[in-house]
């Protein structure tokens, strides 16, 4: 498989993740088996990050796009999920009342600050890992100080995902540093991904292992672009569903 191939596996599996959760009653056996799927994406999204890491040749510009998209997608992402079936309330019932009897501040962090989208976890474990391969080039000949560096690193952008209330929060962080410390141990990926899974729906993200085990290194088709703007453009389509509906 090559990178465009696993992309397309990442965004389709996505796709029924997310129409699942807002389209979708909890309480039904349909949204069990969507959310099932919806696991696979985020940790083929992670390896692809990590490729993409060691292959960019400026890791500054990939996060300015990350960051960039991070906040395009920051409005639909909050109007689509937070007015979901996930939360017991279709957005119809609630859309009218949404700015009634709150000041501007309840509204910024109590609607639109409750829980950011994938894109911030992306830049903040881009941005840990690429700080960790800073570390380990300076202090190449101690690795103990190497270690014990990229631990507190580690730790700092966890707490600073969960701070945020970034979309997996600390675990995404953990996951995607996991997934560049286990670049090429495939047992050691699935492992971590067990361990950090916290539930048994989660714990299918392993499954992912199977697809990322199809990658043959080549990069396919470039569309690059395309799948930056198909996250946010989904998640508009999604909200503007839950109005007709």
């Amino acid at each position: 498989m090559s990178t465009f191939a696993l992309k397309l596996v990442a965004i389709i599996t996505m796709l029924i993740d997310h129409v699942t959760a807002v389209l979708v009653p909890s309480d039904s056996e349909i949204y069990i088996v969507g959310r099932v799927i919806g696991r696979l994406a985020f940790p083929i999204f992670i390896f692809l990050l990590v490729e993409g890491f060691y292959n960019t040749r400026n890791v500054k510009k990939y996060l300015t796009r990350l960051g960039i998209f991070a906040f395009i997608s920051e409005l639909p992402f909050d109007l689509a999920f937070y007015n979901s079936f996930l939360d017991g309330v279709s957005i119809k019932a609630d859309l009218s009342n949404m700015f009634k009897d709150a000041n501007l501040f309840d509204v910024v962090i109590g609607r639109f600050m409750k829980h950011q989208n994938i894109f911030f976890t992306l830049f903040i474990g881009l941005l840990a890992i690429w700080i960790m391969s800073e570390v380990e080039k300076k202090y190449s000949k101690n690795m103990l100080y190497v270690n014990i560096i990229n631990a507190l690193i580690t730790i700092g952008f966890s707490i600073i995902a969960a701070l945020l209330r970034t979309d997996y929060g600390f675990t995404g962080v953990l996951l995607i540093v996991a997934f560049y410390l286990f670049r090429g141990s495939k047992p050691l990926l699935v492992i971590a991904l067990l361990i950090l899974s916290g539930n048994i729906v989660q714990a299918f993200s392993a499954l992912s292992i199977i697809p990322i085990a199809f990658y043959n290194g080549k990069k396919g088709k470039s569309m690059k672009f395309f799948f930056y703007a198909f996250y946010p453009a989904h998640i508009l389509l999604l909200f503007i569903l839950l109005l007709i509906i």
